[in-house]
Formats: C-alpha cells, structure tokens, sequence
C-alpha cells in the first residue's frame, strides 16, 4: 500500500502518533509519503520506506495570513499524481481534512481518506462557530474517521450533531523505547540527593493545567522534600517560571524545554502528573505508565481510559490540587503500595503496544482498498 500522512510536526500527542505510525506501517513494507510544512518531531532521519514532502506556503504581502491549507491541498495532489498514493491519513481535522478534500477535487477522484481526530480540533477549534461547520464537512465526506478514545467520539458526535460511524483507535505505546540506563542517569541529574521526582510532560497550553502541577508539587514538597522536571515548552511557560520563582521552589524544578527521546525523563520519575481539564486520551501518561511510572492525572475526558484508577495511577476531579498532593504522598510513603502501581501501570501499558494497535489500523487500510 501507498499511504500519504498529514500531521502537525510540532512537539505534542498527535503529531506523536501520526509519525510513530507511518514508520511502524512502512516497517511492514508498505510505502509512506508524510505531507507537512516541517519534518516531523518524531520522524529524525527518514528511514527507507519513508518519503517526506515540505509543504511550502507563499509569502506575499497581499496575505496578512498565508494560505497553508491550500498550498498543503496541491502539495497533497501533486503527491498522488506523482507517487500513486492510494490512501491519505490525515491526523487533526483543521485543516487537513479540508485540504484533502480539495486535493481530491483537484485530482476529479483519487485516493481513499481518513481523519483521525485526536481531541482539541473538536472540543476547541471545532467547536468554534467559525471552524464549526468545515469540521463538519471534512468528517462528512471522509472514507473513514477514527478516534483516540470512546470519550472524544461521543464528544464529536454531540458537538457537530453528526450521526456517521466514528471507529475508537487508541493511542500506542513501544514500551521497548524505556532505556532504564538512561532513565538512571537522567534520575542522577535531576534528583542529585535521591529525592522522589515528579515529572510532568505536555506543551504547556492552558488546558494542560501546568499551574495546577506546580501546586501540587509545591504542596508534595512541603511535606516531603522532592524534585520536579517539566518536559515541553509553550505560551503557559513564563506563567510557571514566575511561579516557581514567587513560591520558592526554583530550586527543585527544571525546566527541560523540548527532550527527545522523551521516554527517558519518564522512566526516572517516581510520579507523573497530568491535572489537564481536557485531554481526548493522554498519550503522555501512557509512556509513563509504560516505563513503570505511576499516573497521577485528572479524571478528564479519555484519561480514564488510558489510566484505570487505583491500578497504575489515580485519577482526580480537575484542579482538586490537595487530592492529587495526597495521592502523590501516598505512593511515595508506602513502597508496597508504589511497586503494585508500577506493576499495574506496565500491564495497563502494554494492553495498548503498538503491534496490536497499528494492526487495527492496518486493518482500515486494508478493508478501504480492498486490499
């Protein structure tokens, strides 16, 4: 198969999975084409199999706003025309479901589609009155549309008043990725002491609730002296970096910006936190829980389906900072209590490896091209 993918680049749970599954299909002979404006973050060097297309959008100075879905629409056709695509995947609605549209417009046909959603493009921007009714099309007219969780498909279908099949593909995990050698000497840097470590991973937009994670790691601290690593960065980082400061714990937490690989601050935490008010999944907590870290997150949106309360983390009502401290408390104050969750959150992980995962979509690709 021939399979064309469209994600944002940029550091964050979608662009995540969209490239981790294009090389894990183009490890299985298949033939790849990634279609965006940058190379993707997890993609590095392009290995056999994989083709990688830059989106180039013009500049000139009639656009106030450059035109990048249209220009990603003709890079799209021009990469079936010339490479045969047979299939485009395209990972977040906006606007990559409308520029394939186009793209198929423009070739009077072409390939098979599918829209992946992964969370935001329809609680937020889809959910936007501007955005609201091109959403709608673009799920519409797909061949296929998949979700990262049953919450965010029952979200969808109650926002866009949409009544289509919606198919649940969760989001995977390689476990193989955790490197306990390198988690160790990530724990050396970040723990010198041998105090507990918190970590805490996102892009740091308002929904991620970073705030909400220095509270609770002030609140840990002040009963049992710890470290906090922040992996990420975005527009809520100054907001952190001026809390910090103003509560005296600079001392104790690192800012690590952007890390690749990420799993290997993940396995050298003792906790993870993730107080979001929204998440359609919670691929971040995932990894965790996949290197044997316990979750500590919120009980929002897909979260409980990717963290089972009680077995491999807790999950809490949104912004309830003192539960969450004391759930942090009590797994670090009770070693039996702190090796079962471990225990469970591998097994948890490994329901949702990437074999078994990408097989499903594998699956789709196959049954749309009558393959």
């Amino acid at each position: 198969m021939r399979i064309g993918v469209t994600c944002y680049p940029t550091v964050g749970g979608s662009g995540t999975v969209a490239t981790e599954l294009g090389l894990e299909i183009a490890r299985r002979g298949h033939e790849v084409h990634f279609i965006c404006y940058a190379l993707p973050y997890r993609l590095g060097r392009v290995p056999p199999g994989v083709t990688f297309h830059e989106v180039s959008v013009p500049t000139y100075p009639l656009f106030s706003y450059p035109p990048y879905s249209l220009a990603l629409a003709s890079q799209m056709a021009d990469a079936v025309r010339t490479h045969g695509i047979e299939l485009l995947h395209v990972h977040y609605a906006i606007p990559h479901a409308i520029s394939a549209h186009l793209a198929r417009e423009i070739l009077g046909g072409g390939p098979k589609l599918i829209v992946t959603l992964h969370g935001t493009d329809i609680t937020v921007v889809g959910a936007d009155p501007s955005f609201l009714p091109i959403v709608r099309l673009g799920i519409e007219r797909a061949d296929a549309v998949t979700a990262v969780s049953r919450s965010l498909a029952r979200e969808t279908h109650e926002i866009l008043g949409i009544e289509r099949e919606i198919e649940v593909i969760p989001n995977f995990v390689d476990s193989d990725r955790c490197d306990p050698d390198f988690s160790a000497a990530y724990r050396r840097r970040l723990s010198p002491d041998g105090a507990p470590l918190l970590v805490h991973a996102s892009n740091f937009r308002p929904v991620k609730r970073v705030l909400d994670v220095l509270e609770v790691f002030r609140q840990v601290n002040e009963r049992l002296p710890a470290h906090l690593a922040m992996v990420g960065d975005g527009p809520e980082r100054p907001s952190a970096e001026r809390f910090v400061r103003d509560a005296g714990i600079a001392h104790r937490v690192e800012f690590l910006g952007n890390v690749s690989p990420v799993e290997g601050v993940m396995g050298a935490g003792d906790v993870f936190l993730l107080p979001s008010s929204e998440e359609s999944f919670g691929l971040a907590a995932l990894e965790a829980m996949a290197c044997g870290v316990p979750v500590v997150a919120s009980d929002a949106g897909g979260i409980p389906e990717a963290v089972e309360n009680g077995r491999g983390g807790f999950t809490l009502p949104v912004g309830d900072t003192a539960a969450m401290a004391a759930a942090v408390l009590r797994l670090l104050s009770d070693p039996e209590e702190m090796a079962r969750q471990r225990a469970f959150a591998r097994a948890h992980a490994a329901e949702f490896g990437t074999a078994r995962v990408v097989d499903r979509y594998e699956a789709l690709y196959r049954r749309l091209l009558g393959a």
